[in-house]
């Protein structure tokens, strides 16, 4: 792991991964701690603001239960369950049963529609998902659809039932199949499984990630991630752990900077971490709750701190005393580090990645300068440099692609059902971002823009195709394209160009319509916040959109759109 030091120098060169042959991350992230009775993992608050709380020991046993559970419905190693829960104890609790059986979770967001599920779950061939009431109706309307998904596991909301045996009944009746109740399985099964001996590089987690033309590309990862990821968490909480460590994200479990930026480094560490069903982001929410359970470490995309920012004097109504906070996703920039250094009292560390190869870029305040604007440096462990179209490095000052070393333990094993997206990734020894960016003297990274037409949009990175696929099957739609628009609150907003079907003019009504349309069927956070008819869509001469033309469009106009 991270060795302290005097200097970024000294940190950087002490650093040599060692990465066992055999790895399961169940034992990192949970068993290991289970020998300690009593440990607090989980503090949880239901929908009622009722306050749960698990120990480590009871998270093993439950995770034991449940792997058995499972194997006895005929999940094996390999397989792919998708889990469909917000930040709760059977999100955190399904992820370690799938890791100790060797099969391969499944994030998936909550507020993803129908579309946007049965791609990923058709995709990935997903055997089992576990979910809850309010997304059972869109699996039951999905399910005739998807032929290799045999299971469908429910979480009742009742929270009071969240123990062994508080769930009764067995199963009902869904779409083409049945479900089983999550408690009344678990309550089944063994409290004794043997993790199975998973190689380092054998899969743990499958996440979805929108690429920039067609469908999402799943970034499949392995069992040794969780240990490259630790050096970076460390790094950026300016080592980790302290006594007295608590941990908190706004971030949502089912993506990365939720599950790997936060619940799962936690754990490794033995850190409680703090969890609830917020329904929407409320700053004032996340300021009391952060004062009134002594939150001492955080992640917290940009856009959640500009809306923080917007509470007037915070010092005054809430008690918050952070130890350490990451923010990452998109650019800071000076105002808002400012702001969390007059808030907090401390200094906040940017930090770099993606879903494809996370974190490997940022800062450690106690041993090197935090540089506004900048993303900072190549964490230990990672190389990290700026790269031409033919993989060659630049020199200091040059803007080219932001990439990164292979072979890096951090990085996904590649994209699921997709050798050429994988392919295209790479440059020789370098995997590409898609990022532009500059690295200057010091060594310090500055992001400068999209090397595609991928959308920074509230920390979220969203792809035009799948919007552009949703937009057209709506009847009024007879041609789409989407950008990004400038947004003073999320980076980038999403805008939709639509050239209207004959016989459907264009009018506020219809753009709201479908505006509601690509919202219920993909996600609240991809549907056009701005749309945009035109009579005439851009196209190259082999008939594809020309994306640039529409942003050079928007430039002209010397507007930045609001909501």
């Amino acid at each position: 792991m991270l060795k302290r030091g005097e200097s970024y120098d000294e940190v950087y060169a002490a650093l040599r991964w060692e990465i066992p042959r055999v790895y399961n991350m169940a034992y990192d992230v949970c068993d290991k701690h289970a020998a300690e009775p009593g440990r607090t993992a989980l503090i949880y608050f239901d929908e009622r603001g009722r306050e749960h709380r698990y120990t480590f020991d009871e998270i093993r046993d439950n995770a034991n239960k449940l792997a058995n559970a499972l194997h006895a419905l005929g999940i094996r190693r390999g397989d792919r369950v998708a889990i469909l829960l917000p930040q709760c104890p059977e999100t955190a609790i399904t992820h370690v049963a799938l890791y100790k059986m060797g099969a391969v979770a499944l994030p998936l967001f909550t507020l993803f529609g129908e579309d946007a599920l049965e791609y990923r779950l058709a995709d990935s061939g997903a055997v089992g998902i576990v979910t809850n009431p309010e997304n059972l109706p869109k699996i039951a309307a999905l399910r005739p659809k998807l032929a290799a998904l045999k299971h469908v596991i429910l979480v009742e909301n009742d929270t009071s039932l969240s123990r062994p045996g508080g769930l009764k009944g067995g199963k009902s009746a869904v779409g083409d199949g049945a479900t089983d109740a999550y408690w009344s399985l678990v309550a089944r099964g063994q409290s004794q499984f043997r993790n199975v001996p998973t190689a380092a590089d054998d899969p743990a987690f499958l996440i979805y990630t929108s690429g920039t033309t067609g469908q999402p590309k799943g970034a499949l990862h392995a069992h040794r991630t969780m240990l490259a990821h630790m050096p970076s968490i460390e790094f950026y909480h300016g080592y980790f752990p302290e006594p007295g460590d608590l941990c908190w994200s706004p971030a949502d479990w089912a993506w990365i900077g939720g599950l790997m930026d936060n619940l799962m480094p936690a754990w490794f560490a033995g850190v409680p971490v703090l969890a609830w069903r917020a329904r929407k982001f409320d700053p004032e929410e996340a300021f009391a709750m952060m004062a009134q359970h002594r939150v001492r470490n955080t992640f917290f995309p940009p856009t959640a701190l500009k809306m923080m920012r917007q509470v007037p004097r915070p010092q005054e109504k809430y008690d918050v005393r952070l130890r350490s906070m990451f923010s990452g996703g998109e650019t800071m920039g000076e105002e808002l580090l400012h702001w969390g250094y007059e808030t907090f009292g401390i200094v906040i560390a940017e930090g770099y990645g993606q879903t494809e190869c996370n974190l490997i870029v940022g800062n450690c305040p106690p041993v090197m300068d935090v540089v506004p604007g900048s993303m900072g440096r190549a964490v230990p462990g990672h190389v990290v440099e700026i790269v031409d179209e033919d993989g060659q490095v630049l020199a200091a000052g040059a803007q080219g692609q932001i990439a990164f070393k292979m072979p890096d333990p951090i990085a996904m094993l590649g994209y699921w059902n997709n050798p050429e997206a994988t392919k295209a990734k790479h440059r020789g020894a370098w995997m590409l971002s898609g990022d532009l960016g500059v690295k200057d003297e010091r060594g310090y990274l500055w992001f400068k823009g999209r090397a595609d037409d991928v959308i920074t949009s509230a920390g979220y990175r969203i792809g035009p195709g799948e919007i552009e696929e949703c937009l057209m099957k709506h009847p009024a739609v007879g041609l789409a394209a989407v950008i990004g628009v400038p947004d003073p609150m999320r980076t980038e907003a999403v805008k939709a160009f639509i050239v209207p079907a004959t016989g459907h003019p264009p009018s506020d009504r219809l753009a709201a319509e479908i505006q509601a349309f690509v919202r219920t069927r993909l996600s609240a956070h991809e549907y056009p916040r701005h749309v945009e008819f035109i009579s005439e869509m851009p196209l190259t001469a082999t008939g594809k959109i020309r994306r640039l033309e529409l942003r050079e469009r928007e430039k002209r106009k010397g507007v930045t759109p609001t909501e």
